[in-house]
């Protein structure tokens, strides 16, 4: 009896801490979500509240001001139907390219160049300012670079025009070179942001890993190849992942520099979905353009992750 009680008085003194360090537990969990609170509170303003409204509006044939009248899936087929639609989506393939494919490799050359050549041959500080001057695209408000650029490619005295000789395109104006226009503008613009992170990622690379490459012969394209490449993989996806998405809902470029035109050369499903907002007073066929965008942008999202935790994996 006497071994049975001090037992279980052994296994109450136990107890006691465990249920302790728990109690403490709950109330740092407690004081961590005061801190959490206001981010919570903001995204469901601001996120979460508009989405479900939007999806919510989607299926309604609204002018934005009355009351929305149900029509169920009506938006949703008139949008398969729709040539300005699936243009715009066309569109949005070639944006991709410039915001996401071309800036991703140019940076990633021009970030081991700086890194590995730059940085070595003229002092941290050089690449430090080159660096600086390519990501400074990324800090000029859109209503700025889309004035700066305009003025470049107007067709009467624009710099680029003069520089090709007095040429007299209307690199905007024009159906031919409009979208190809917008796109050299956007990789101008986004150049700077995969650069610093690819050089921010090549500072966590072990130095000993290219005097390992030198010793053995390797050359700069070699190292490039073998070791920038492969180390800087987590980056990549980030990049790619950042960039597309940022190229899907592109609109502050489109809107200063061509208005979606000329003949909906330009048009992307942002701007096409803030046309019926705002200029056709069709709220509801707007909202269901954007919620097939916020679909498109999720599924993606999670394919990038999915692809990324797989190549981790196999690491």
């Amino acid at each position: 009896m006497s071994t049975l009680v001090r037992s279980g008085g052994a296994d109450t003194g136990r107890r006691r801490p465990a249920a302790a360090a728990r109690a403490r537990r709950r109330r740092r969990g407690g004081g961590y979500l005061v801190f959490l609170l206001p981010g919570i509170l903001a995204s469901t303003v601001v996120i979460l509240i508009p989405l479900v409204m939007t999806i919510g509006i989607s299926f309604t044939r609204w002018p934005g001001i009355g009351d929305p009248e149900w029509i169920g899936l009506d938006n949703y087929t008139r949008l398969l139907e729709d040539e300005l639609f699936w243009k715009s989506f066309r569109n949005i393939a070639a944006i991709i390219v410039a915001m996401a494919v071309v800036p991703t490799l140019i940076g990633l050359v021009l970030a081991a160049v700086l890194f590995d050549y730059v940085g070595k041959t003229f002092g941290p500080r050089t690449a430090n300012v080159f660096r600086s001057g390519f990501y400074l695209p990324q800090v000029i408000p859109v209503a700025v670079t889309g004035i700066v650029w305009g003025w470049i490619l107007h067709p009467d005295y624009g710099a680029l025009n003069r520089i090709l000789g007095g040429l007299s395109i209307n690199w905007l104006g024009d159906e031919r070179y409009a979208l190809y226009s917008v796109m050299g503008v956007l990789v101008w613009v986004q150049i700077g942001y995969p650069l610093v992170m690819f050089m921010a990622g090549l500072q966590r690379v072990d130095p000993q890993l290219y005097e390992a490459a030198d010793l053995d012969g390797a050359s700069w394209w070699q190292r490039f190849r073998h070791i920038t490449v492969h180390m800087l993989r987590p980056e990549f996806y980030v990049v790619l992942v950042t960039t597309t998405i940022a190229a899907l809902k592109v609109f502050g470029p489109i809107f200063v520099l061509t208005n979606g035109g000329p003949a909906n050369a330009t048009l992307v499903p942002s701007y096409f979905a803030w046309r019926n907002f705002f200029e056709r007073a069709n709220v509801g066929y707007g909202s269901a353009i954007s919620v097939v965008l916020t679909v498109l942008i999720v599924v993606l999202a999670f394919v990038f992750l999915k692809l990324q935790t797989k190549g981790e994996d196999a690491r």
